[in-house]
């Protein structure tokens, strides 16, 4: 993808991750729908706002009517709430929500679009958790697992109208999601550079930091010893 020829919509592109990949498509040209739940928190000089809660088929199908001229759809918009699975069972539900069936209704409702503009590409921020899970976000960790085996499920579903699906993966990045993780922690700017060349090459897996290429190296291994070895990272 030519990503200064590209229309996209960010998700969630108000802060964090997503207000980074939606003002460095617009630094290369591109033009960007970005949404966010309130609209008026988005600060994007040249990005056009959509008000937009994933988990709103409503909301959803509105703007798949609206920006009718995607052909780069990125869901970055997600939930992050701590909980672990055995506890608050509302928060859990409310992660999945989100993380899972929020994206899989952007999908649904964009591929269409994305089909009509001649394929484009569909990329899901992901996260390292879809391959370990930390002590204190259990529920989160399940929600993204889920994402990354979507992403390679509509990946095959896709191929047929040209549309290449790509998952996002990164350790703990400096955002008011992020920041209490204790680990070493990524410049969301960086992260946002990384998904947009990963995006350009065609990439089908975008592993962000060395921490996420180590977590997806061990899928192979015993996962006893990634275990013993994040609890000393995190303990460290």
């Amino acid at each position: 993808m030519d990503i200064s020829e590209a229309t996209a919509l960010v998700t969630g592109a108000n802060r964090g991750i997503g207000r980074h990949i939606a003002a460095q498509l617009l630094e290369r040209g591109a033009k960007v729908y970005a949404a966010a739940r309130r609209p008026e928190s988005l600060d994007l000089p040249g990005a056009e706002p959509i008000a937009l809660d994933i988990t709103d088929p409503a909301a959803v199908e509105a703007a798949a009517r609206r920006a009718n001229d995607v052909d780069l759809l990125i869901n970055n918009a997600a939930l992050a709430t701590t909980s672990s699975l055995l506890g608050d069972l509302d928060l859990v539900h409310a992660e999945m929500n989100t993380n899972f069936w929020g994206t899989l209704s952007m999908v649904r409702a964009f591929a269409p679009v994305l089909s009509a503009n001649g394929g484009g590409t569909i990329a899901n921020i992901g996260s390292a958790a879809a391959w370990m899970a930390m002590p204190d976000g259990t529920a989160y960790a399940a929600t993204k697992a889920a994402v990354w085996n979507m992403s390679n499920g509509l990946r095959h579903e896709l191929a047929g109208q040209g549309t290449l699906v790509s998952s996002v993966h990164l350790s703990a990045t400096d955002t008011e999601m992020g920041r209490d993780v204790a680990l070493e922690l990524n410049d969301p700017a960086d992260v946002a550079r990384a998904t947009i060349d990963g995006i350009e090459r065609g990439d089908w897996e975008i592993i962000v930091d060395e921490q996420t290429a180590m977590a997806k190296e061990w899928l192979a291994k015993d996962p006893k010893g990634f275990y013993v070895l994040l609890d000393q990272m995190l303990n460290a």
